[in-house]
């Protein structure tokens, strides 16, 4: 095996160790991962890791934003993978650094590198003689590629890792210091808006821009086939101008939607690409008695962040530099390059953060708005913001699902063959990653670069449609399908755990069933079924800190859910009690999570809280709405989600595996959580609802059909 080969995958994709780490002159510790800031908390992990391996204190390292012109490109930031792939990086790198030093201050100072410590940067050895990472600097160069020769620090050595820290980007966010794309101001900057229809894939006929131009602090109209937008001195002049071009745009006819009250129907009638995704053949089966089969559903879902996306860009003669809170700054500048039709070395795309990020929302798609207006602006830059109405009716949507599951069962309701089926579009459409751009003012301009139709990344990656759709269960056999659609009326893209939301509440609400038709507790049927100890020692977790199951009461329901996000990654089991006299209302939520070594315990838990509360907030809540020409539900009104008043309990126990690899805890919560309240539904009602979300409508239709 190669050198490289052992490496960890993204410091072996970028090996030079000046890359990730540089020593500053004023005593600081320079780190630059290429994974993102997104309100995961992962600057803070990382910092933990490079502190422990090069012995500093954690307030010596500074964090720097992703740049392509000087981070490594680790791809995306996605799929709970930073920990895993960024963290492993930078503690090798960190090792093999803190090594070097060792060996040059050995050189310096004459005494053996065994007998020399390390503390908070000084190094130090028999008889007072010190130097420090900073002194050595320039005598040890990292330009160099990293060999995997240097082992990390054991579970033992660590000081910071397994520890809650303070986060490191939460003060300046208290205090009132930019770190948000939207607050930032650069000098001279102007302002952009981009008009798009109200009617799904219309395009621009015709526009009267005698409005717009009357409009006091215009600087330009720009117009390329069907993409539009004014570049204005304020915001407000922006706003106005953008009103009056909309008065004077006429809009062909646009594509028709699908009935939103049918989406199953829908999603089975189309042209589809089928995959078996799994088999397994028991040697012996037992005799099949019947066969159950249910079906389940999920509606189409918006990221619904709380600000909408915002880029800046800038022109000058090299090229253009674009700020963006995009997952993935090298994907991006590869998508903006086909469309400007650039070498890529002329182009620059420098990360800041944004509001909460679940997966590819519109921040792709504003930073080449910015880059499209920002050509008018004489080399000025250009911040462009989109609206609410934008960015509930344009960005990409989660993927509307059906799921069919099917087991044969034998006389004593066992089961001895498993069929799951899943009707989607794809879940991934990201830049970066096509010979064609996947960005939507792509698709307006005069010479419009074809939509493109999502698709799921392999089953080797997590999947897509297709992820957490193999059960986890020891089942005797199984066959597992998928069935990605060939047309996308509905523009999806990756959203926070793609596919594995949709199965994991399909899988564990069809074992609900059959353990409660089998008389079995649902936690006993579960562990029975289950050969991973780690999981079932989740889901013991879990009951146990709910207290499993409490004595019935008159309008109070208890459910369960587990899965192992992408069946690689953490391990969640949650255990949901809810209300339902009136509403539906989750009380409280006992959480689980195994996530092998957490590196700061506390931002596992606000992954897991956060994920839980917005797993709470789909399954109650949300579902994007439209009639056949238009995405109707465009604000907060017609897209409700969780209210703060509404948020439940949520009470986590973290499984400490301090030998175990760490994994990352963003997506874990997800599908359990859905899982468990649909269960929790049941036990208290009695009614079992298959399609989400759960309203009051839903529990009506459920109950017509029981």
């Amino acid at each position: 095996m190669t050198a490289a080969a052992k490496l960890p995958v993204s410091l072996a994709a970028n090996p030079r160790l000046s890359s990730w780490v540089r020593f500053a002159a004023d005593g600081e510790v320079t780190l630059s991962p290429g994974k993102v800031e997104i309100g995961q908390g992962i600057v803070t992990a990382l910092a933990q890791i490079a502190a422990d391996e090069l012995d500093v204190d954690i307030a010596r390292v500074r964090m720097v934003r992703a740049s392509t012109s000087a981070s490594p490109n680790e791809g995306v930031t996605s799929g709970s993978l930073s920990i895993q792939h960024s963290g492993r990086a930078i503690r090798q790198a960190c090792a093999e650094i803190r090594q070097l030093f060792l060996t040059a201050a050995s050189d310096r100072l004459g005494v053996d590198p065994t007998a020399l410590n390390i503390s908070d940067g000084t190094i130090s050895g028999p008889g007072n003689v010190r130097t420090s990472y900073w002194e050595l600097a320039d005598e040890v160069s990292l330009d160099r590629d990293a060999t995997p020769v240097a082992a990390p620090k054991s579970v033992a050595q660590r000081a910071l890792a397994g520890h809650s820290v303070q986060r490191v980007d939460i003060p300046d966010k208290v205090f009132a210091h930019p770190r948000f794309i939207h607050d930032t101001a650069l000098p001279g900057m102007l302002h952009g808006r981009v008009l798009r229809p109200d009617i799904s894939r219309a395009k621009l006929v015709d526009l009267n821009e005698d409005g717009a131009r009357a409009v006091p602090g215009l600087v330009a109209i720009v117009r390329d086939g069907s993409f539009s937008g004014v570049v204005c001195e304020t915001e407000r002049s922006a706003e106005t101008a953008l009103g009056a071009l909309r008065k004077g745009a006429t809009w062909s006819e646009g594509e028709a939607l699908p009935n939103e009250n049918d989406l199953a129907a829908f999603l089975k009638a189309q042209p589809v690409e089928s995959t078996v995704i799994d088999t397994r053949t028991a040697a012996t089966i037992g005799a099949k008695t019947r066969t159950v089969r249910q079906q389940y559903t999920r509606p189409y879902i918006a990221h619904a962040s709380i600000a909408p996306s915002c880029a800046i860009a800038q022109w000058n003669r090299d090229g253009v530099r674009v700020w963006t809170h995009s997952q993935g700054v090298y994907l991006l500048r590869a998508d903006l390059a086909l469309v400007l039709k650039l070498p890529t070395e002329n182009i620059t795309v420098e990360h800041m953060e944004g509001a909460g990020c679940y997966g590819h929302n519109a921040a792709d798609d504003v930073a080449l708005d910015a880059v499209l207006l920002a050509r008018a602006a004489d080399g000025r830059p250009v911040r462009v913001q989109w609206s609410r109405a934008d960015e509930m009716t344009h960005a990409p949507f989660g993927a509307a699902m059906a799921i069919e599951i099917g087991a044969d069962l034998d006389a004593q309701n066992e089961i001895v063959s498993w069929r799951h089926s899943i009707w989607s579009n794809g879940h991934a459409a990201r830049p970066g990653r096509a010979s064609q751009p996947a960005l939507l003012a792509a698709f307006e301009l005069e010479q419009p670069f074809p939509r493109m139709i999502s698709a799921n990344p392999p089953q080797a990656n997590g999947g897509g449609g297709d992820r957490n759709s193999i059960p986890l269960y020891d089942f005797p056999s199984w066959t597992i399908e998928s069935h990605r659609l060939l047309t996308m009326p509905v523009r999806t893209s990756a959203l926070r755990t793609l596919g594995a939301q949709g199965n994991v509440f399909a899988i564990e609400s069809f074992l609900d069933e059959i353990a409660i038709e089998r008389g079995e507790d649902p936690v006993a049927f579960r562990l029975r079924h289950l050969t991973d100890e780690r999981a079932k020692d989740v889901i013991r977790a879990a009951a146990k800190r709910a207290n499993w199951k409490p004595a019935a009461k008159s309008g109070i329901g208890y459910g369960i859910g587990f899965a192992r996000y992408k069946n690689t990654g953490a391990y969640c089991a949650v255990v949901a009690e809810i209300e339902g006299e009136e509403d539906i209302r989750v009380k409280k939520l006992s959480v689980a999570v195994d996530v092998g070594e957490a590196i700061n315990p506390d931002g596992v838990i606000n992954q897991i809280e956060g994920g839980a509360i917005q797993a709470t907030s789909w399954v109650l809540k949300e579902r994007v709405r439209f009639d056949t020409a238009r995405i109707t539900s465009h604000s907060w009104t017609e897209y409700p989600i969780l209210r703060f008043s509404e948020v439940p309990v949520v009470d986590v126990d973290v499984i400490q595996r301090p030998d175990a690899d760490p994994v990352g805890a963003g997506e874990a919560a997800h599908g359990p959580v859905t899982a468990a309240i649909a269960n929790a539904v049941f036990d208290c009602l009695g009614v079992r609802v298959r399609n989400l979300p759960i309203t009051r409508d839903s529990l009506i239709a459920a109950m017509e059909l029981s």
